[in-house]
């Protein structure tokens, strides 16, 4: 029974073989369309399977990039000590509070002592970073390092109520040095001028006095010994002018414009602001960075750290590039 059951089947084929012979090439043609196909399909297949395996080896790379850079994090601890200007602490502050959270462990602690304090404590040891809001002299260089992060503009600041909008740079001069003591010299209201000076070896005095040619002939009424302290003693005192980094500057004071041009961000890169100065960071050649310490320099040196000093007041060194 099995046996003729299937020699009918093999006539039934051969039957349909021979019918089908004067339109061969028509079957021929939709086979092979329906070859071709099957072909592209498995091919989509393939490559989308190879597609997925990439995936799925670089989301695996990810992960284990990450996995490493969290465990980097959690396995430094420690302590990073700076030391220095006082005009810098706006920018250490940002930029450390956001080291820390990256690396909960290491504490960064920051004494302002100003510019020539901060040099002279990491050349005896005494800290691990110097912060420094003026470039090294010659006679500093000798075994230290500097390394420019951000640049800060002088503001020349009065207080609110002050008629006076801009001023000459050797109008500046000739206040400091006393050959003008009235505001109404210089378009003011009839009062004497109280000039607000820093104290020295503050670096934000030595860029100050540098540019305006003002060095060792400044008459002072109150010499001080902080940024925030010369902001609070002019916002206070309706006749008195002073100089402080743009970085710390509040509405409870008005920057004056210098020759016509305002302290900003654009004209401290094109350089038509001309009180300008430098903020570095000062590294002892001899001593070794411990490890903390090398993982903070790193990152506030770098281009990441680039937004982080532009949300403190400075402009970033990498936009001098």
């Amino acid at each position: 029974m099995k046996r003729k059951t299937m020699t009918l089947v093999l006539a039934g084929i051969l039957g349909a073989s021979l019918l089908a012979a004067g339109c061969g090439s028509s079957s021929s043609a939709s086979e092979d369309k329906k070859d071709s196909a099957s072909t592209s399909a498995a091919a989509t297949e393939a490559a989308d399977a190879s597609s997925d395996a990439s995936a799925a080896e670089s989301t695996v790379a990810s992960a284990s990039g990450e996995e490493a850079a969290s465990t980097a994090s959690a396995d430094l601890s420690g302590t990073v000590g700076t030391d220095g200007s006082t005009s810098m602490e706006k920018v250490i502050s940002y930029l450390s509070e956001s080291f820390m959270e990256e690396y909960p462990k290491v504490e960064v602690t920051y004494n302002p002592t100003g510019s020539s304090s901060g040099i002279q404590a990491v050349t005896e040891g005494s800290t691990d970073l110097g912060l420094a809001s003026r470039d090294l002299k010659d006679e500093e260089k000798d075994g230290l390092t500097q390394t420019t992060i951000a640049i800060d503009g002088i503001a020349i600041i009065v207080n609110p109520n002050n008629k006076v909008k801009d001023i000459s740079l050797d109008q500046i001069k000739q206040i400091y040095t006393g050959q003008i003591t009235n505001w109404k010299d210089v378009g003011g209201d009839d009062a004497e001028i109280v000039c607000i000076g820093r104290e020295a070896g503050s670096g934000t005095r030595d860029g100050f006095e540098s540019i305006t040619d003002t060095k060792d002939q400044c008459k002072l009424s109150q010499e001080l010994t902080s940024t925030g302290d010369v902001i609070q003693t002019v916002a206070n005192n309706p006749s008195a002018i002073g100089y402080a980094s743009m970085a710390d500057l509040n509405d409870t004071v008005q920057k004056l414009t210098v020759d016509g041009v305002e302290c900003t961000e654009d004209t401290i890169l094109d350089g038509t602001y001309k009180i300008q100065r430098n903020f570095n960071v000062i590294t002892n050649d001899s001593k070794k960075l411990s490890a903390p310490t090398q993982a903070f320099y790193d990152y506030i040196t770098s281009d990441a750290a680039a937004d982080l000093i532009e949300k403190a007041g400075a402009v970033p060194v990498s936009k001098k590039k």
